[in-house]
């Protein structure tokens, strides 16, 4: 089956429009199940019966897998037999019929407004660096795109006179994103004096593709996703934020601050790029959570504390 991997990748590529993350995911996928049905002695797609997926799950699961990491697999093993069945390789997809396992819905990981002011003030931004490092940190938490979206920006991309940001999305789905005034200074700050120091021009269309990059690693290349949380993580560490930070946690903490202060939902959907508003509302319960928590600990009456304590 291995040789069927890379024209069902490419054409998941052409057709489909997905992000390169999302067909390394499909492509890793594959690539395991197909190692799984090797093992198995089934060499073509026709071998395979639901009674082998059925195994294969169970085998992921016994490797302690999530539940949303088997339900994807199960969805990349399904994609690949459609385009089996398309390609007239096979006439059955063993997927058929197959449980996929119920999720649990993980509770965002948010800072709190003290956390992200501490975050933000760590880097140092004397250095070229530092101030690469707190226009990216301002730049993710004014507008919530996604790491991916923040390194695969240009110059071009942001428009500080204006104070929006164009980003590319998954799938090609393109959109503005308004900036705060104190992010867009910052960018500026670094497209004037940190940029050029880190910009090291060379000859040819390599050189003209590192100009274009906006936030760029200490080579003058383009900043690579893991170059990101590598930084997050410093950044965390030195703030003295004691919980696990992932790139996406500022995200996180856009959506449900903007929530808290009033913003509407369909807003929020429009500016973190969900195309559906369900993606969205887990936002929401998580800033009733923090409100009711808020409230509880400052109100007078608030259930943290009685009303003798208060008068107290």
């Amino acid at each position: 089956m291995k040789m069927y991997i890379q024209p069902f990748v490419q054409f998941m590529e052409e057709e489909k429009g997905l992000s390169r993350s999302t067909l390394e995911a499909y492509q890793r996928d594959i690539q395991q199940f197909a190692e799984f049905a090797e093992g198995c002695g089934l060499e073509q797609p026709d071998n395979v019966q639901r009674s082998h997926l059925v195994l294969y799950l169970g085998r992921l699961k016994e490797q302690g897998k999530a539940a949303a990491t088997i339900s994807r697999s199960v969805a990349s093993i399904r994609s690949f037999f459609h385009f089996l069945i398309r390609e007239g390789i096979t006439n059955h997809d063993p997927s058929v019929l197959v449980e996929l396992p119920k999720a649990a819905k993980k509770k965002p990981s948010v800072l709190m407004q003290d956390e992200i002011e501490r975050l933000l003030a760590a880097p140092d931004v004397s250095a070229p660096q530092g101030g690469r490092d707190k226009a990216m940190l301002e730049l993710l938490y004014a507008t919530g795109i996604r790491v991916s979206e923040l390194i695969a920006l240009n110059v071009r991309d942001v428009h500080i006179d204006l104070r929006f940001v164009h980003c590319g999305g998954e799938a090609g789905k393109e959109r503005v994103v308004p900036i705060s005034r104190e992010a867009s200074q910052w960018t500026q700050v670094y497209l004037d004096e940190q940029r050029p120091a880190l910009l090291r021009p060379r000859k040819g269309e390599e050189a003209q593709t590192k100009q274009e990059a906006l936030f760029l690693n200490v080579s003058g290349q383009r900043l690579s996703r893991q170059g990101f949380w590598k930084i997050i993580k410093k950044y965390a560490q030195e703030a003295g934020i004691n919980k696990d930070i992932t790139p996406h946690t500022l995200r996180h903490s856009f959506a449900v601050h903007m929530l808290e202060g009033g913003a509407d939902l369909r807003s929020v959907q429009e500016m973190l790029g969900h195309a559906d508003l369900s993606t969205t509302q887990v936002y929401a319960q998580t800033a009733r959570r923090n409100m009711k928590e808020v409230y509880e600990m400052h109100h007078p009456h608030g259930g943290n504390r009685t009303s003798h304590e208060s008068k107290n």
